[in-house]
């Protein structure tokens, strides 16, 4: 019998109270609600599923196990795998615009571009990729990758040399994620 405890669920109530939480119990396929029982008499010998709050320790093992795997699968052991961002400041040093962006094994992908409203016109997006292209090659990286809602900026990305190359559509509102490509040149 595996069992999964459901608690502080993102979606709802916390099923949880002064020691106990709400169990399921999952035969095959089917799961059922067990009631409540005392957390801490869960059998050793049994298996627990729980929901929960965000957990960075967790989001920490999953990113080691699955760079341990990605390493393995793609002989990139050893390869540079690390962040960057990069920045623009204004005379009093508040923010105009700034990204963030990973490198591993020759490919770089840019996380998050942001430029503030009323300086957007001033070309600053394009100044931001471009630094984080140029660092980027300079680590080694000849492609780079990004994903945009259809909202956002996709079109900007063409405009700066990037191919789409997929689109996942169900986003809300009834937008996509596009997904581009682009070689980078040294």
């Amino acid at each position: 019998m595996t069992t999964a405890n459901k608690e502080d669920a993102p979606y709802g109530p916390s099923a949880k109270s002064g020691g106990t939480e709400n169990r399921w119990r999952c035969t095959g396929n089917v799961w059922e609600n067990a009631g409540m029982s005392d957390a801490t008499t869960t059998p050793a010998q049994e298996t627990a599923l729980t929901i929960g709050a965000h957990d960075a320790a967790l989001d920490k093992r999953l990113e080691d196990e699955l760079d341990a795997f990605n390493d393995a699968a793609t002989a990139t052991a050893g390869a540079e795998r690390a962040e960057f961002s990069v920045r623009v400041t204004d005379t009093e040093g508040e923010l105009i615009g700034g990204l963030s962006a990973w490198v591993w094994g020759g490919l770089c992908g840019i996380h998050l571009l942001w430029v503030r409203e009323e300086s957007r016109a001033a070309g600053w997006g394009a100044k931001l990729l471009r630094a984080a292209e140029e660092e980027a090659v300079r680590r080694g990286c000849d492609r780079a990758t990004v994903s945009s809602y259809t909202f956002q900026a996709p079109g900007f990305y063409e405009r700066q040399g990037y191919t789409e190359v997929g689109r996942v559509p169900g986003m809300p509102g009834g937008h996509a994620d596009v997904y581009l490509y682009k070689e980078l040149k040294d």
